[in-house]
């Protein structure tokens, strides 16, 4: 974390990208309905996590990795990296969603709902692209591998997502959305597992 924290031009970069976009499409759309307004938020949530999490491997220079290497396991390593990579996407989605609130309005019929939501939903797609950036940075054609790998993972999760997300913006209260918060998490944990297991070979490499 210490590591990770000095790096604070990462961190400001993103702001700085999730600000100006926001504000670009306030300028451009004003305050647009709630289809639209949920969509344009997990875009930014999805280039947003493109940003901060992918690059936590793929800028580790060969160096730091072999002083890792020396200092602690694999599996502490990679569930380190998670963790830290699901509060900073938990830190962006709450400041992306105060900004889409303050700039384009807020067609939330239920907010709280809809900040539990956002905040999961930034965390899975962390782990997902932590995941993906773990195997791509091991490889030559890092970024390629990256969007290959996880354009069928990403997909399935931002459609769950959205799913989860109509309901939450239903006028009414609707059933099954306990039901889907649990098929994303049994997806997150999936994801957790098989990091644990395939990351230890690709850190013999």
């Amino acid at each position: 974390m210490l590591l990770e924290v000095r790096q604070q031009y990462t961190f400001y970069g993103v702001l700085l990208y999730v600000a100006s976009t926001i504000f670009v499409l306030y300028l451009s759309m004003g305050e647009p309905e709630g289809p639209v307004w949920k969509g344009l938020f997990w875009m930014i949530q999805l280039f947003v996590c493109v940003n901060a999490v992918a690059k936590s491997f793929l800028q580790e220079g060969r160096g730091r990795l072999l002083y890792f290497f020396s200092i602690t396991s694999p599996g502490n390593f990679i569930i380190a990296k998670l963790m830290f990579n699901a509060g900073l996407m938990l830190l962006m989605s709450l400041v992306s969603l105060g900004l889409f609130v303050l700039m384009l309005g807020n067609p939330m019929p239920n907010p709280v709902v809809f900040i539990f939501i956002s905040c999961l939903g930034g965390m899975s797609l962390s782990l997902v692209f932590t995941f993906l950036a773990a195997i791509a940075a091991r490889a030559q054609q890092s970024a390629a591998l990256m969007a290959i790998l996880g354009f069928p993972l990403v997909i399935p999760q931002l459609l769950l997502l959205s799913k989860i997300s109509n309901i939450a913006f239903a006028e009414v209260i609707q059933g099954g959305l306990a039901g889907m918060i649990c098929v994303l998490t049994g997806l997150d944990v999936m994801l957790v597992a098989l990091s644990l297991i395939l990351f230890p070979f690709l850190w013999k490499d």
